[in-house]
């Protein structure tokens, strides 16, 4: 109806104006008027459909990436143990609790996972989480730091016993250590592990736990010359399962030729996820006072000593930070780009850690 409306008005608009044009120019009449219109009208449309036509036209745009790429049909991280877990409830903020963090995992096809608690004893947490969410191995242990009595043998003993079996890994102490204290501040003191390069009483008698019930000693954030003393200390003693916490971080803080120590009497060295994100330029600002350990400088550690000496965690559970999972994925993608093996990956991400917990097939 609008067309018909307008065409309408325009054919009674152009019989006005052909009159008005015929009263006023002699030998013009309506017909003729008309026709010259058509004409012009035609003339128009041509000289237009050339206009367009010579127009440049438009490459179509390149497509660009703007959205995630498909999920890989196996999960890089399949069979994978974060020997680091950090989760709620805890007296830092955390983005996940226990169980989500172990759903998370088991989805990601990932094998276990080590919960950690600065200041309280994970290994009931462990049970029940295993007792809550099937398919994941999760272990929980103990941080030797004030809350439990510093470096405590009797903490030890209690935590190894909770039901279920969950207790592996005992940390010695991490916030409350002198080392870290020195470090980034804290209280006046702060426990001290070794002296001189001879173990205090107190750790030689967690060591002996450590040897006697097959649990994973982790040496916190103690310094390296401690660090040292206690790993050849609990060699002596029985102990195989040690790990260098961290050992890249600014506690301990080792370098190449420490590493290389500690690997010779039987410790493993950590490597987490959390170091590449710290530095100067971190998106958190707690996390800014921590010197960066980027995974270049990680690959280059594992060329320098070796893969064998290795487990990659996470230390990830922060709010703020990917989750664990998704941290590990990024992990082992950015080691494999710095030119680290997928049979050395392996070795550090599922057969290290299973032979630390006592795993293996």
């Amino acid at each position: 109806m609008f067309a018909d409306f307008w065409h309408g008005h325009l054919q009674s608009s152009l019989s006005a104006v052909s009159s008005h044009i015929v009263s006023i120019i002699p030998g013009y009449d309506v017909m003729t008027v008309e026709s010259e219109w058509l004409i012009f009208r035609i003339g128009a449309c041509r000289y237009l459909a050339l206009f367009v036509l010579a127009m440049p036209v438009a490459a179509p745009a390149q497509e660009i990436d703007v959205y995630p790429p498909p999920p890989p049909r196996v999960s890089p991280v399949a069979g994978a143990i974060d020997f680091h877990v950090h989760s709620g409830p805890d007296v830092f903020g955390r983005g996940l609790l226990d169980s989500e963090v172990a759903a998370a995992a088991a989805r990601a096809g990932m094998r276990g996972l080590v919960l950690k608690n600065h200041v309280t004893s994970t290994a009931d947490r462990a049970y029940l989480v295993m007792r809550s969410v099937p398919g994941i191995e999760v272990f929980g242990g103990i941080v030797l730091n004030g809350a439990v009595g510093g470096i405590n043998p009797v903490a030890v003993e209690w935590m190894h016993r909770m039901e279920g079996g969950r207790g592996k890994v005992v940390w010695l102490p991490t916030f409350e250590a002198a080392a870290h204290i020195a470090v980034f501040g804290g209280p006046e003191r702060g426990f001290v592990a070794a002296d001189s390069g001879t173990v205090r009483p107190e750790t030689e008698a967690v060591l002996k736990i450590v040897a006697r019930e097959d649990l994973v000693l982790q040496t916190g954030h103690i310094s390296t010359a401690e660090a040292l003393a206690v790993i050849r200390r609990g060699r002596d003693l029985g102990v195989e399962n040690m790990i260098v916490t961290h050992a890249m971080a600014d506690i301990p803080g080792m370098t190449i030729g420490e590493m290389k120590q500690a690997a010779l009497m039987g410790a493993y060295l950590e490597l987490v996820y959390l170091n590449h994100l710290m530095g100067p330029s971190a998106h958190l600002a707690w996390m800014r006072h921590w010197s960066q350990v980027s995974l270049a400088d990680m690959a280059d550690a594992i060329d320098a000593v070796g893969a064998a000496h290795f487990v990659l965690s996470s230390d990830l559970g922060q709010i703020g930070n990917p989750i664990h999972p998704d941290g590990y994925k990024m992990m082992v993608a950015g080691l494999k780009a710095a030119g680290i093996t997928d049979d050395e990956i392996d070795l550090m991400m599922r057969r290290n850690p299973a032979k630390l917990l006592g795993l293996d097939d």
